[in-house]
């Protein structure tokens, strides 16, 4: 049987991801979202112009800085693919945090909806 329990160190680092990355940047947001999926950094590219309807299109020194950075807080894991070539996934801190976030942002868009009718 494996051991799913979170010990009190992984909360520690889901607590200070969250309070790090949260309200993310929408670039890091994007970036997250496209690694539903492993992608190499390429494939992350086209996956967020491509989600974005063209509106964001990330340069090779954003995307790489952005995973070095989700690497080193745990958010992200870095394996190489058949092809040898570098493939990025989620871990389960990223989960939460990406969860937390569509989360944020659902209430946001509620009570934009609910209370910003005047500006409309």
């Amino acid at each position: 049987m494996i051991d799913t329990e979170i010990s009190e160190v992984d909360i520690l680092d889901i607590e200070k991801v969250m309070k790090k990355y949260i309200p993310m940047t929408e670039t890091a947001f994007y970036i997250l979202l496209s690694l539903a999926e492993p992608r190499h950094g390429y494939g992350i590219v086209k996956h967020v112009e491509e989600i974005s309807n063209s509106r964001i299109r990330l340069g090779s020194g954003t995307v790489y800085g952005t995973l070095t950075k989700m690497q080193k807080d745990g958010i992200i894991t870095v394996f190489a693919d058949e092809e040898r070539k570098t493939v990025y996934g989620v871990t389960e801190i990223g989960q939460k945090l990406i969860t937390a976030e569509i989360d944020r942002l659902k209430e946001l868009y509620q009570n934009a909806l609910k209370y910003g009718e005047g500006f409309l």
